[in-house]
């Protein structure tokens, strides 16, 4: 393995544009949005591997049943046993977890068949169903989910008190109070300052869908701050080799080793 001190002083060399040796937000912002889109790319060229190993026959299309068979087979069920009975249309007994998790899969499944909907998936429709941070469509799923969660009133559009009515816990002591407020500060913030394009006090789906795109830049640069807070120790809002040495562990499971697992699970 490469030793600690050499990976952090290859990462600074990397992103660290203006060599100063040190490293800023806007460099950060710079290097995740760099990693972001080779996730991207590595993601379609995993998903060639995926969809030949789901599509056996190779007529190009996958139905949800042949996909059902194989994911119940990476989970330890008999592969034959599990294919004769849903060819035969008998009862699967799946544990309540699993079974929880295959009625996630199927809705996502319908989100990335693309119309005409016939229930197959081609490769194109197999990526958004494996990686929905590929597609245009399955994000605006995930928006009509989320104002379907806090709009109270129907309109299909949220103000800034649907925005932070998200349950944030049960207030029991001054310190949980604490965090609720600092919690709902940072929403209102959020809502007026980035989500809210226009500054009209209502954000609508597609204000929504900018905001949650994984290459918005905003997303990017505050990441790319939240990062830097971690470890900077001297409050210059800059990361030195020193800091970045001290906290590599906190590095290591970051986005800063590891993007492509990290962006793939917020989804």
């Amino acid at each position: 393995p490469v030793p600690k001190s050499k990976s952090c002083l290859l990462f600074i060399r990397r992103v660290d544009i203006n060599n100063d040796k040190k490293i800023g937000a806007k460099e950060m912002q710079r290097w995740i949005m760099e990693k972001t889109d080779e996730h991207f790319q590595e993601a379609v060229e995993e998903n060639k591997m995926h969809f030949r190993a789901v599509d056996p026959d190779g007529d190009g299309h996958v139905s949800w049943d042949e996909y059902k068979i194989k994911f119940l087979a990476s989970k330890g069920f008999n592969e034959k046993e599990i294919a004769e009975k849903i060819r035969n249309n008998e009862e699967l007994k799946i544990d309540e977890e699993t079974q929880e998790v295959l009625d996630n899969l199927k809705d996502r499944w319908y989100q990335a068949d693309n119309p005409p909907p016939d229930l197959l998936l081609n490769e194109e429709e197999f990526l958004s169903f494996l990686h929905p941070e590929h597609s245009r469509g399955m994000l605006k799923f995930m928006v009509k989910e989320i104002i379907r969660d806090l709009d109270q009133d129907g309109d299909k559009k949220l103000t800034l008190s649907e925005f932070i009515s998200l349950p944030v816990g049960t207030v029991e002591n001054q310190q949980a109070q604490d965090i609720d407020d600092d919690w709902v500060k940072d929403r209102r913030k959020e809502f007026e300052e980035v989500i809210d394009a226009n500054h009209d006090g209502i954000v609508t789906m597609e204000e929504l869908e900018e905001y949650m795109d994984p290459m918005n830049e905003y997303n990017a640069l505050n990441e790319a701050k939240q990062m830097i807070a971690v470890a900077d120790e001297n409050q210059n809002h800059h990361l030195e080799l020193e800091e970045i040495l001290k906290y590599s562990e906190y590095f290591t499971g970051s986005k800063l080793m590891d993007y492509a697992r990290n962006v793939h699970e917020e989804f």
